[in-house]
């Protein structure tokens, strides 16, 4: 049953009696809970936010509305890691309520400033007539762990020429200067990125909009961000509104980058190739990265979509984070592997390791299956018209990836995952593949997969729902012959 307006504007402390402890009975019961993901207590998880390294610790939070399973009343929610796999429940970072983030503490970023965490958000307020008023708010946690937000926004209106769709501030320091982009939506209902500077992080002045080339793109930009790799400039987003258009912009909402020259400060302009997916897959939104002590710059991204039901909602929780990946550049894509640190979950070192030639028919190999485990399989000498692996499977159950060396593709099919989805998230997901070898990397968890294609050139995000006793892996080649190399790591 949905929520009323109010129901879904509670703060935590307006539970009803027995309601905390319901939910979590309701959650403790679910099939789907996943193993080694980001997932929420209870309720509702979205967008990852100010995600940093502070103090020895990778430190994320993300949107949580802890009393249901529809978007309402936002908090910050905060984990942290030393390693970028174990994460540990910290609690509430930042809790809404105030007079500038009275309906919720929407999305933001965190940066490190004398020896504190700064982080910077959208306070989501409304007024008696529903109108929402956005301000940008801050922040600052403590060595201790301990947050406290300032009493009055450091961006207090929206610019002329600008909605009340104005969100998500993502915070870096060039030189002596701290910059950030606010995700916007234009007046006449065009999405684009702002950008602003500050000498403090307190005082920000309003330089303007990005100038980029896509001038009507989706009515909306969401969470925006902005990277600088090998001399390039990298500018990421969520634009809400795309039309489909063969295998692209299939999932309700997109997430891609541009890639151009660095962008200029000073003019704003921003020399850019085509806008890019970042992902494939059915379930991928709003991601942010950070750049770790080492420099390398990572990524973590919503695996979810708004606006759609999914069947935890039923057991009292939705969505969770995908596993932190790693970002280069490559050929003028944006590459995105596993972090290496995933490794560690391997419960055995050299895994299960099988090599055959398969010749139009589907086998299964002993000690290949389970629920959560991570899977490489390098199919090569392809003289087959489909090639891939059944995972998750029993005898009615599967989720197909396949290569189809005829339209040279990459299939994900989850039409037989499982517990159906509603009718607009979709089944099948393709993209277009020329290579010699196809190499797949799986990370299977008990309700998703994370593929990564020929080391991460492509990448595909999907929930999947199947039965426990789905745990069968099977190998195959139809019209013709290839050979496989595959390892499987159990988690």
């Amino acid at each position: 049953m949905k929520m009323t307006r109010e129901q879904r504007y509670r703060r935590i402390e307006q539970a009803e009696p027995g309601e905390i402890v319901k939910l979590e009975a309701q959650v403790s019961k679910c099939p789907w809970r996943q193993s080694y993901h980001i997932q929420p207590i209870t309720g509702l998880l979205n967008d990852p936010n100010g995600f940093a390294y502070y103090q020895g610790y990778y430190h994320l939070f993300y949107q949580w509305f802890p009393l249901g399973t529809e978007h309402g009343m936002k908090y910050w929610y905060h984990t942290r890691s030393k390693n970028l796999v174990n994460w540990e429940n910290v609690g509430i970072g930042i809790e809404p309520g105030g007079r500038y983030d009275s309906h919720g503490a929407y999305s933001g970023s965190a940066i490190e400033k004398d020896g504190k965490l700064y982080l910077l958000y959208t306070g989501n307020t409304r007024d008696e007539e529903w109108v929402r008023h956005p301000y940008q708010c801050l922040a600052v946690m403590d060595e201790s762990g301990s947050v406290t937000k300032l009493n009055d926004p450091v961006i207090s209106s929206v610019p002329d020429g600008y909605t009340e769709h104005f969100r998500d501030p993502k915070v870096w320091q060039q030189g002596d200067m701290y910059y950030c982009v606010i995700g916007a939506q234009r007046t006449d209902e065009t999405g684009c990125t702002v950008l602003y500077r500050s000498i403090d992080l307190n005082n920000w002045e309003f330089l303007g909009e990005i100038h980029t080339q896509l001038t009507s793109f989706g009515y909306m930009w969401e969470c925006p961000d902005y990277m600088e790799m090998d001399g390039k400039g990298v500018l990421v987003f969520s634009p809400q509104g795309l039309d489909a258009a063969g295998d692209h912009y299939q999932n309700i909402f997109q997430s891609g980058y541009l890639i151009g020259d660095p962008l200029n400060l000073q003019t704003r302009e921003f020399k850019h190739g085509e806008f890019q997916e970042l992902d494939r897959g059915f379930d991928f939104y709003a991601p942010q990265t950070m750049q770790g002590p080492d420099g390398r710059r990572i990524l973590v991204g919503w695996m979810g979509l708004p606006d759609l039901e999914y069947p935890t909602d039923d057991s009292g929780w939705a969505h969770c984070l995908t596993i932190p990946r790693q970002l280069s550049l490559r050929d003028g894509k944006l590459i995105q592997q596993p972090v290496a640190e995933m490794e560690q979950l391997r419960q055995q070192d050299k895994g299960t390791h099988i090599r055959a030639t398969i010749d139009n028919e589907s086998r299964s190999f002993t000690g290949f299956n389970g629920i959560t485990y991570e899977l490489i399989c390098e199919m090569s000498h392809v003289d087959a018209e489909t090639v891939g692996i059944e995972f998750r499977a029993n005898g009615t159950e599967k989720t197909v990836l396949l290569y189809d060396q005829i339209q040279q593709k990459v299939v994900l099919d989850r039409t037989m995952s499982g517990a159906e989805l509603a009718e607009q998230n979709g089944t099948i997901r393709r993209c277009t593949l020329t290579a010699e070898v196809i190499k797949f990397h799986l990370f299977v968890d008990s309700s998703s997969v994370e593929i990564f294609v020929n080391d991460g050139e492509e990448v595909f995000t999907s929930r999947i729902f199947p039965s426990r006793n789905s745990v069968d892996i099977r190998f195959f080649a139809h019209g013709g012959k290839a050979d496989f190399e595959a390892t499987q790591w159990n988690y």
